[in-house]
């Protein structure tokens, strides 16, 4: 309950001052309906006539009315409230998101825990909101009002507070319920989304029509939700009986304070106004006793999802990433590093060196697997060498600082739902303008501004079909909008990662027909399982299993007759050359 409201209290302070304020509001207006009342049985007893009665009335009428009001406006309080919540939580976690590094984030004890969090925890602010001032406001109304009763019929306050334990026991119960149902549920809750995710996304439509792929996948989340529903019918039959039992107990418990009421007034141990005061202060403590109750079982309940909340932030904790852009002077130098994935025992990348100096053009290639991409990010500051260095003019450079310096391209680049200038300048870095004149410079570059003026609002139009404003373009063409982005950022080191996967090669001849004058001065590592571009390059490293095996100029290499010269001849004579 501490973390619920530390949560409300971070996100909007003078928002829950108000909401306790009319919380106080309330609980007023409970006693004072209490005193009214009272009131209105004495008149009736000292004039007998009912004359005097106008004011009592009166002033049941506008504290029924004021209660109400406040009941509305509470509601509306929360709601507003509860939004602020939730975009607090949500910032919370997509900024410890954005700091988590590649590798952990690639995990799937992360992604778990992540989607967990994702799918209960951040969705349970609006309900805390209301739960933690409906606690609230329960509180203040049972200290009232029981302070009322206290000095009426005292005899009734311990009736109604016994009848009210088997509720809090109940809603521990649930609460462990419900969490346990959430952690069942999290890899089924995966496997559903990542189905209606096929079945429902443009980028996978083709594929699934062509195939006829619909029909059996859609069997296949059928049959998950199935399984879902069962658990869930299971889990609710037994919320809906703890329900039932803690709803039986409460009526019991005010069932049993007006039969004590009774009894008192007809032994004669209070009078028929006290009676009256005591029987209205007990039906409005046994509904406050119900609110704390039910708020407190719903705080109860998001606790232990707020407790994983916690628990994530705390695992990865929000920092600052932003690193400090270097000058390429003399050269990147990558010495002995060597790389593992989690889990896996034989190494990504094993004892790699090689160097890439200011306005040179360095090619990875190799067979799949071999340990190019893997490379590539490790280059990029993207992954952090398990041993070894990447050394900066020279000097070892910390991944947030090299991942500052270096722009990427991989081939599986972000198609944002954005206008092409923010397509190409959110490379550019936190804090930095964009420069919609320097976008256009660099799409001319890569090939690609004439197709963009062509838009109906050229670099203002919204790239995406999705969108109803939305314009598209080819697959190609949104590759050398991906090749303008890495080039838009502000750096002398540039790792291309299959730049021209979606290009014909009349295309790709045409961007790499002076690949250095499209880089400008830039260094350039580029891999690619083209010969064609590779060729290009100044200096070709050959890797194979995890290992530089072969290094030079593309002369060199076919020459030497190595992996290199297989490789190239293969290719060759795939496309008759």
């Amino acid at each position: 309950m501490a973390t619920a409201v530390a949560t409300v209290w971070r996100a909007d302070r003078r928002g829950t001052l108000v909401a306790g304020g009319l919380a106080l509001g309330g609980a007023l207006c409970g006693l004072g309906l209490v005193a009214a009342s009272h009131l209105a049985l004495r008149t009736v007893l000292d004039t007998g006539d009912g004359s005097g009665l106008v004011l009592p009335l009166l002033l049941i009428a506008v504290l029924t009315a004021a209660s109400g009001s406040i009941g509305v406006l509470t509601g509306l309080h929360q709601r507003v409230l509860g939004e602020r919540v939730a975009q607090a939580v949500w910032r919370s976690l997509l900024t410890s998101c954005a700091s988590v590094d590649l590798v952990t984030y690639e995990s799937t004890g992360f992604l778990d825990r992540l989607e967990r969090v994702r799918g209960n925890a951040v969705s349970r602010p609006a309900g805390v909101v209301t739960a933690v001032f409906g606690l609230a406001g329960g509180l203040l109304g049972v200290l009232v009002l029981g302070g009322a009763l206290l000095t009426v019929a005292p005899v009734l306050v311990p009736v109604l507070a016994v009848g009210a334990v088997p509720a809090v026991l109940l809603s521990r119960r649930a609460s462990r319920a419900e969490f346990a149902l959430a952690r069942r549920s999290t890899a089924s809750m995966q496997r559903r989304g990542y189905l209606k995710s096929l079945l429902s996304h443009r980028v996978t439509a083709a594929e699934l029509r062509a195939f006829d792929a619909a029909p059996g996948l859609l069997a296949r989340h059928d049959a998950e939700d199935a399984a879902h529903l069962g658990r869930l019918q299971a889990h609710v039959g037994s919320r809906r009986r703890t329900a039932l039992a803690g709803l039986v107990t409460a009526a019991a418990a005010l069932g049993a304070a007006m039969v004590v009421v009774v009894w008192l007034a007809t032994s004669g141990r209070i009078g028929l106004p006290d009676a009256g005061a005591a029987a209205v202060a007990a039906r409005l403590l046994g509904g406050q006793l119900a609110r704390v109750f039910r708020s407190l079982g719903s705080l109860v309940e998001a606790g232990p999802f707020l407790a994983d909340l916690d628990a994530f932030l705390a695992d990865f904790p929000a920092r600052d990433t932003t690193g400090a852009r270097q000058t390429l002077h003399t050269g990147l130098a990558v010495r002995s590093v060597s790389f593992t994935y989690p889990g896996q025992t034989r190494p990504a990348l094993d004892d790699v060196s090689l160097d890439v100096l200011p306005g040179r053009v360095v090619a990875l290639v190799g067979e799949n697997g071999s340990g190019k991409t893997t490379l590539a990010k490790v280059l990029a500051g993207l992954y952090a060498p398990a041993s070894g260095a990447v050394c900066w003019d020279g000097r070892a450079l910390g991944r947030d600082d090299l991942r500052a310096s270096t722009s990427v391209l991989f081939q599986d680049f972000l198609r944002y739902q954005m206008s092409v200038t923010d397509n190409v300048a959110v490379s550019g870095g936190p804090g930095r303008t964009t420069d919609p004149d320097r976008v256009a410079a660099v799409l001319d570059r890569v090939g690609v501004g004439d197709a963009v003026r062509r838009l109906p609002h050229g670099q203002d139009t919204v790239l995406g079909v999705e969108l109803g404003e939305g314009g598209d373009l080819s697959g190609g063409q949104w590759q050398r909008v991906a090749l303008a982005r890495a080039l838009y950022r502000d750096s002398d080191l540039v790792v291309l990662d299959e730049p021209s996967a979606a290009l014909d090669p009349r295309a790709e001849h045409e961007l790499f027909r002076d690949v250095r004058a499209v880089l400008g001065g830039r260094a350039a590592v580029l891999v690619s399982h083209r010969w064609s571009s590779v060729r290009l390059a100044d200096v070709i490293h050959v890797l194979h299993e995890g290992r530089v095996v072969e290094h030079g100029s593309h002369e060199e290499l076919v020459a030497a007759g190595g992996r290199y010269a297989e490789l190239y001849a293969l290719q060759a004579d795939a496309f008759g050359g």
